[in-house]
């Protein structure tokens, strides 16, 4: 079997710019291209990212936090969401008055 011929008088056209060179200086980049080797270029590292490791979502042995916070909105009845009765708003506002301690809620 005879193989290839050396193609040292040949030229090659380069897949690039178009221009003729010699064969024996042609280059074949990584997507297949052939050109010559003052115009090759490398691949570019983001075209093959490395792979990023998932971030850790869930901590070990959690546990609740013991105490809850309440927020409560405070104002003239008119102007709060205690202030209807089903689908009805209430048309008198009356004044609403909270006390709290720790770990319950009264509203008078």
């Amino acid at each position: 079997m005879a193989g290839y011929a050396r193609g040292k008088h040949s030229k090659a056209v380069s897949d690039r710019s178009g221009a003729a060179f010699p064969y024996k200086d042609m280059i074949k980049e990584w997507n297949g291209s052939l050109v010559h080797k003052t115009e090759h270029e490398n691949k570019h590292p983001q075209l093959e990212p490395r792979p990023v490791p998932a971030d850790a979502v869930a901590l070990r042995d959690a546990r609740p936090q013991a105490q809850s916070v309440v927020f409560a909105s405070i104002g003239r009845g008119a102007d709060t969401s205690f202030s209807s009765s089903g689908m009805v708003p209430k048309t008198i506002a009356e004044d609403l008055i909270l006390n709290f301690t720790l770990g319950e809620v009264i509203v008078s």
